[in-house]
C-alpha cells in the first residue's frame, strides 16, 4: 500500500505541472480526485487492510488526499490568473501596430533610377556570370596575351583560365555572339578587383556598361545619349565636358567629366583642385573587338560606355567614403 501511495502521488506531481489548459487540469482531477479516481480507490483497499495498519496508512492517504488537493488549487489559480492576464492586455479597440520596413540599399536605389533611364532611351538591360574566363574578360576586348593594358586592372584570378571578372563589359561579348545588331543594351552587375580598399577604393564594386551597335552609329549619338543620361540623372543644369582617355575595346576613348558636387568647380581635394569630377569612361568599340564575334566592321559601327556605380552615387548625394557603402550601419543607410 504505501508503494502505491507514493507512486499515486509521484504520477500526480508529474500530471499536474505538465498542464497548461483548464481542460487538461480538470483531466487530472478526474483521474486523481473524484469519486472514482486514484485515491479514492486506495481508500477503499484500506478498509481489506488488518485492523493494526489502518490507523497509519490512513494518516498516509489523508496526507496524499491534501498534498493533491493543495496542488490542484494552486495550479488551478496559476492558469487562471494567466488566462485574465492574457485577456487584460488584449484591447481590440487599439489601432494596429505598424511594423518596420526595410529600406533599398542606396546602390539598389542608385542602380534603379541608372536602369529606369536607360530604358526610358531605348536600352534593354542584360547580365552576365561574376566567375569569368579570360578570353572574355580580357582577350576577346582587345587585351593580348601578356599587353601591358591587362595591368590597368588588377584580377583575382581563380585558375589559370578563369577569374573574377574584372568589369561588366565581358557581358558585350556574349551578347553579340548570341545576337546580330542592332544591339542597345546595358549590362549592371558585380565587378571585382584586387586593390587596397581605402576611401576611394573596395575590392567589390558594382558597374553599368552600355552598347549600341548599328550601321552607321556616331560619337555624336554617344555624347548625346550620356549627355540626356547625366542630366536626367544629377540635374538640368548640369556642367560636363568629355576628354581624351584609353581603353584597349574602343577607339576612340573618352571619359565623361562633370562639374565637381563639393566646390562647384573652383577646386578642391576630392576633385583635385580641377574643378571636375569622372563619372564614366565611353568610345567607339574598336574593330578588333567586331572581329572577335565576326562582325563586319566595314558595315558595322557602335559605341559603348561604363560607369562605377558607387561612384555615380558618391557624386550625387556627396558621400565622402566608399567603405560606408559595405559596412551595413544603420546610422548611414536610414539616410537613404
Amino acid at each position: 500500500m504505501i508503494e502505491k501511495i507514493e507512486k499515486i502521488k509521484i504520477d500526480f506531481e508529474n500530471d499536474v505541472n505538465a498542464v497548461v489548459s483548464v481542460k487538461e487540469l480538470e483531466d487530472v482531477r478526474i483521474k486523481y480526485l473524484s469519486r472514482n479516481g486514484s485515491i479514492a480507490s486506495l481508500f477503499e483497499e484500506l478498509k481489506s487492510v488488518p485492523k493494526e495498519e489502518k490507523p497509519a496508512l490512513g494518516k498516509e492517504l489523508n496526507s496524499l488526499r491534501n498534498f493533491a488537493q493543495t496542488n490542484f488549487d494552486i495550479r488551478k489559480e496559476g492558469i487562471e490568473k494567466n488566462n485574465s492576464s492574457s485577456k487584460s492586455k488584449l484591447d481590440l479597440s487599439l489601432p494596429g501596430r505598424e511594423y518596420l520596413l526595410g529600406n533599398k540599399h542606396i546602390l539598389t536605389q542608385t542602380l534603379n533610377d541608372i536602369k529606369s533611364i536607360f530604358k526610358s532611351l531605348g536600352f534593354s538591360v542584360k547580365e552576365g556570370p561574376e566567375l569569368e574566363s579570360d578570353y572574355y574578360n580580357f582577350e576577346a576586348l582587345n587585351f593580348p596575351a601578356n599587353h601591358p593594358a591587362r595591368d590597368m586592372q588588377d584580377t583575382f584570378f581563380v585558375s589559370k583560365d578563369f577569374l573574377l571578372r574584372t568589369h561588366t563589359t565581358p557581358v558585350q561579348i556574349r551578347i553579340m555572339e548570341k545576337q546580330k545588331p542592332p544591339i542597345r543594351a546595358i549590362m549592371p552587375g558585380k565587378v571585382f578587383r584586387n586593390e587596397a580598399v581605402s576611401a576611394r577604393s573596395y575590392c567589390l564594386f558594382h558597374q553599368v556598361d552600355g552598347i549600341y551597335i548599328d550601321e552607321n552609329v556616331s560619337f555624336a549619338e554617344l555624347n548625346g545619349t550620356l549627355v540626356a543620361f547625366a542630366k536626367q540623372f544629377y540635374n538640368e543644369d548640369l556642367k560636363y565636358r568629355f576628354r581624351a582617355s584609353y581603353f584597349p575595346f574602343t577607339e576612340p576613348s573618352a571619359e565623361m567629366d562633370i562639374t565637381c558636387f563639393l566646390c562647384k568647380g573652383k577646386g578642391c581635394r576630392v576633385c583635385k583642385h580641377s574643378g571636375w569630377l569622372e563619372i564614366l569612361g565611353c568610345g567607339m568599340i574598336d574593330p578588333n573587338v567586331f572581329k572577335s564575334v565576326n562582325y563586319d566592321s566595314e558595315k558595322i559601327t557602335g559605341y559603348a560606355f561604363g560607369m562605377g556605380i558607387e561612384r555615380i552615387a558618391l557624386l550625387k548625394y556627396g558621400i565622402n567614403d566608399i567603405r560606408l557603402y559595405f559596412e551595413n550601419d544603420f546610422r548611414f543607410l536610414k539616410q537613404f
